[in-house]
Parts: structure tokens; C-alpha cells; sequence
């Protein structure tokens, strides 16, 4: 039976939860997820556990946030002035924007702090700090 290898295109079925149990993504009732093994279009750790998988093979893989979306950087959050924000803009913690940077590109933040002065805002991915459990199974390999 053909095993995926690096170059391969692969497609998998995935459930993606936290440490926790929380689930944050699945393909479920969604087409499977197509990619080349190796390529770095997927998280380094779900990448590294596919090589010498065959079709119809499932596998359960923890990956640590270093081989996911990295640690939480300090330096992605920043409090802004309030004033500085449109009053049309919701301020509740939680709340994800779209902001420019000032080379002008698009950047999704998330606001994680709110007072009388500033709002807090960070530009983390929002599973970075967090290590992630992937239930796979290979669908087809190409």
C-alpha cells in the first residue's frame, strides 16, 4: 500500500481540539483538507506526522505550540490610545479587527483590554501559545 512521502499531495480528514477537549476546527461535513506533504501550507507539527501514513490510516498527533502557531510574542500586543479609535467601532474584549499596518498591510488583531485611557490590542494568532490535538485520517494520496 502507497505510504504519503514529502512532494506527495494528500487529503485528510481532521478534528482539531485544544488540550482541553474544545474543539476549534474540523473538516467535518467540509471536503477533505488537500495539501503537499512538506510544502509548510500546514503547521509543522501535523505536516511532520503524515509521511508513512496510507489511505485509510488515522493517527491521533499532539503538537506543541512551537510546531503550530508559536508561543505567545509579548511584542504582538500594543495599547492604543482610545481616542485614536473610530467611535463606531465595538471596544468589548474579544472583539477582532482589521487593521493596516503602516507599511499597509491587513493585520487581524483582537481586543484583550479596555480602560479610561487605551485599548489593548493583539495581533497573536489565536491559537499561539497552545498546544493541539489532530484526530486525522488519510482520505487519498497523489
Amino acid at each position: 500500500m502507497t505510504q504519503a512521502k514529502s512532494g506527495d499531495t494528500v487529503s485528510i480528514h481532521y478534528t482539531g481540539t485544544l488540550l482541553d477537549g474544545t474543539k476549534f476546527d474540523s473538516s467535518e461535513g467540509r471536503d477533505p483538507l488537500e495539501f503537499e506533504v512538506g510544502s509548510g501550507h500546514i503547521i509543522p507539527g501535523l505536516d511532520t506526522a503524515i509521511p508513512g501514513m496510507a489511505v485509510g490510516d488515522k493517527k491521533t498527533v499532539t503538537v506543541p505550540c512551537t510546531e503550530a502557531y508559536g508561543p505567545i510574542n509579548p511584542q504582538m500586543r500594543q495599547a492604543v490610545p482610545r481616542e485614536g479609535i473610530p467611535d463606531d467601532i465595538p471596544l468589548d474584549i474579544g472583539t477582532s479587527l482589521n487593521v493596516e499596518t503602516p507599511e499597509g498591510q491587513a493585520m487581524q488583531v483582537m481586543i484583550v483590554a479596555v480602560d479610561d485611557a487605551t485599548v489593548t490590542i493583539d495581533a497573536n494568532h489565536a491559537l499561539a501559545g497552545q498546544d493541539l490535538v489532530f484526530d486525522i485520517e488519510i482520505m487519498s494520496i497523489k
